[in-house]
């Protein structure tokens, strides 16, 4: 494709209002992939779009915890989905949206990454990898790490418990701050980076089921009580993350039982999307 997709900015949508475009139709979708495909049809291409923003926001806000605008993030997920539009063949019968997956993350990765104080120490896959990860791989430890902590963890992630160490130490340093509430035992969201030695294009061929598929996400969150969705809003959506224990106070319960229960709730949406 040899023309430049047009910019997708504010006068499209109001990221703001959380009002984005409607979704379309696996037929619609369809049909406007293969007039872009065939013809270079840009109005084609800024439809599947915008028609996808629903969906770079879901992923942009499981990011939130990193500290930086939304907006930015929704922005540079925007810049990935573009990418993946302009690259994508209907004829391979893989929906859109689970071909843009790899796209959008890769972006809002390399954003975050650009954007943090620690960016000069994860500089490697390695360190890229430990970087998203080693909070998660903490979520049961308190306080430091031991040796033997430290070495379970790298056999983990494929790393050398040098570089676990390492992080580790870098993490906890005074120019370096976790945007998550350190006494809220938090669910990460956070995903490994994509593997560079490999195009979206070569990483989707072998990953056919992914089903991050946005309509399919509005139907799993059908499926949730009105207790659990309000949970997963309040502790993932808002603009300020509520605690477990507000959240235990506004429901009368335990601050654990609060934690059930978002767990079950994100189990069943798993489920649900990979259906």
């Amino acid at each position: 494709m040899k023309n430049t997709l047009p910019l997708i900015t504010n006068k499209n949508f109001d990221i703001s209002t959380g009002e984005y475009p409607p979704i379309l139709s696996p037929e619609e979708e369809y049909k406007l992939a293969v007039e872009l495909y065939e013809n270079n049809d840009l109005k084609s291409a800024e439809k599947l779009v915008l028609s996808h923003m629903r969906f770079v926001a879901f992923i942009a806000y499981s990011y939130k915890g990193y500290g930086l605008e939304m907006t930015d993030l929704i922005q540079e997920g925007t810049i990935g989905l573009m990418k993946a539009v302009k690259k994508f063949n209907p004829y391979k019968k893989i929906k859109l949206s689970s071909f843009a997956v790899y796209w959008i993350k890769a972006e809002i990765h390399e954003y975050i990454l650009k954007n943090w104080k620690i960016v000069k120490i994860a500089t490697t896959k390695a360190q890229r990898k430990l970087f998203f990860k080693l909070k998660q791989a903490k979520k049961n430890i308190q306080g430091f790490l031991t040796q033997s902590q430290a070495s379970k963890i790298a056999n983990d992630l494929g790393v050398k418990e040098k570089e676990v160490l390492e992080m580790e130490s870098r993490l906890n340093g005074t120019d370096v701050s976790f945007a998550i509430d350190n006494n809220d035992d938090d669910f990460s969201p956070e995903q490994y980076l994509v593997d560079e030695s490999l195009s979206p294009e070569k990483i989707i061929s072998h990953n056919d089921n992914v089903q991050h598929n946005h309509s399919n996400l509005s139907n799993a969150l059908a499926t949730l009580d009105k207790r659990s969705l309000d949970i997963l809003k309040q502790r993932y959506l808002g603009e300020k993350k509520s605690t477990l224990h507000t959240l235990a106070k506004q429901y009368d319960v335990s601050a654990e039982r609060v934690r059930q229960i978002e767990n079950l709730a994100i189990s069943k949406l798993k489920k649900q999307l990979t259906k």
